[in-house]
């Protein structure tokens, strides 16, 4: 597969790659069959976590009501859940780095796979709303290591394909969320119509990308960026490897040492990235939540309602693998937020003026302004020169984010229920693009973040 694809210039100094074990052994006899296949299972790896980050979610909506019946859930209670994963993202978000650090990151993410399906498992079946809410929060918890960690990851292996391989991740993300949604009701009601057998069926899936990730397990306990900075010195010269082993050990020590001295905080373009993250998965919950009702007050059938969201989430599988791509050929990354941002801009005009007459056109340009989650991966690559900077470049732009994204979906609901219709919520959604535009414009300047949070 990674055959198929071109190679790109990023627009940041990237070191070489990290090998493992089985790829220092490139050289020897079997060497490099063993790297190919080692290359391979990691894109199997990556593409199997990304179809496990958001069936949790999304088939939980598509069963709600029986969720609710079934444990007696209050309707406050089920319009909670709809901050749950935000929240959790943000809460255990900001733990990956450590992780990773500590265990490798192919390690936390086999563990964040095993959690996804433990919940998923034990959430039907626990008994009482406390017990679901735990193992959804397991799942979860999950889910946030992993969505850390995995532009950490394609940095480390493929720093000269960050766009194609962020693309190919962001495609199954979306596959997998459209996925969950559209055949959740059909395989509950082919398996006997029990919403538990329903929600624990998707714990399959998460075994399954377990398994890619178990030869990843155990590696040199190392921070991320450590080995790429050790393994270029250590291959950088052309003098006997016993000349190069102290430039080994001094960059490796500056490669643990540099990590403590980003401060994230200080970094303009990581504040604007945080914020644009934190926007854009604020209109994307919105539209998860609320865009099927607004169809359905419409007049809209409740079927056709569903197809059209769907049509939304779907639209994220081919323009997730081409937008990162584009962004990783472009010195500055602000048009394609502006773009995006004026297609959402009109899908909400849209929904406001003429939301039955104009459905389908609607869907599409939401559901092209909702691929700025694919460009803000890809962006988190691009605006960090390290391994270190990337990953606490990415902790902190998705928990900050996730965080600012939790009040959205909330206050719409009640702009809905104290109005009395979608003037008002439309308005807001509107007015939150305007910072979401501007903000990542400012987001996809050609800088880093370890030229300003080291100041």
């Amino acid at each position: 597969m990674m055959g198929l694809m071109p190679r790109e210039e990023t627009r940041t100094t990237t070191p070489p790659p990290v090998r493992s074990s089985a790829a220092h052994d490139a050289g020897k006899p079997g060497g490099a069959s063993t790297r190919v296949w080692t290359m391979r299972l990691l894109v199997l790896g990556i593409v199997l976590s990304a179809l496990n980050l958001r069936p949790t979610i999304t088939s939980l909506g598509a069963l709600l009501e029986e969720v609710r019946d079934g444990l007696g859930m209050s309707g406050s209670v089920a319009g909670l859940l709809t901050s749950v994963p935000p929240l959790c993202f943000a809460a255990f978000g900001v733990m990956a780095p450590r992780l990773a650090r500590r265990f490798t990151a192919g390690a936390v993410v086999c563990a964040g796979m095993a959690a996804i399906a433990t919940g998923l498992i034990v959430r039907p079946y626990v008994g009482g709303t406390a017990g679901f809410l735990a193992g959804s929060a397991l799942a979860l918890m999950g889910i946030a290591v992993s969505n850390v960690l995995m532009p950490v990851i394609v940095k480390h292996w493929f720093p000269d394909r960050v766009g194609s391989m962020t693309g190919l991740y962001s495609m199954a993300l979306a596959l997998g969320t459209a996925l969950a949604a559209a055949v959740t009701v059909p395989l509950t009601d082919a398996l006997g119509g029990s919403w538990q057998t329903g929600l624990a069926l998707w714990a399959g899936l998460a075994v399954a990308a377990v398994l890619p990730w178990l030869p990843f397990v155990r590696g040199r306990v190392t921070p991320p960026g450590a080995g790429e900075e050790a393994e270029a010195a250590r291959t950088g010269g052309d003098g006997p490897a016993q000349a190069r082993e102290p430039q080994v050990a001094a960059t490796a020590e500056h490669a643990r040492e540099e990590a403590p001295r980003l401060r994230m905080t200080r970094s303009r373009t990581a504040w604007a990235l945080a914020v644009f993250f934190g926007l854009q998965a604020t209109a994307a919950y919105i539209t998860m939540g609320w865009m099927a009702q607004i169809f359905r007050d419409a007049g809209v059938p409740a079927g056709t309602a569903g197809l059209l969201l769907a049509v939304t989430m779907v639209m994220g599988v081919p323009l997730a693998f081409v937008i990162p791509r584009l962004a990783t050929r472009l010195p500055h990354q602000g048009p394609i937020v502006l773009a995006l941002g004026v297609c959402g801009l009109a899908g909400y005009a849209g929904l406001y003026l003429a939301p039955a007459a104009g459905a389908w056109a609607w869907a599409v340009l939401l559901g092209i302004a909702n691929c700025a989650f694919p460009l803000a991966l890809t962006m988190v690559g691009m605006r960090a020169r390290t391994g270190p900077g990337v990953a606490r470049l990415s902790a902190f732009a998705q928990s900050t984010g996730y965080l600012i994204s939790i009040p959205g979906p909330l206050l719409v609901g009640v702009l809905y229920q104290h109005s009395g219709g979608w003037g008002l919520p439309i308005a807001l959604m509107s007015a939150l693009m305007i910072p979401q535009m501007a903000v990542g414009f400012l987001a996809g300047r050609d800088r880093t973040v370890e030229d300003e949070a080291a100041r």
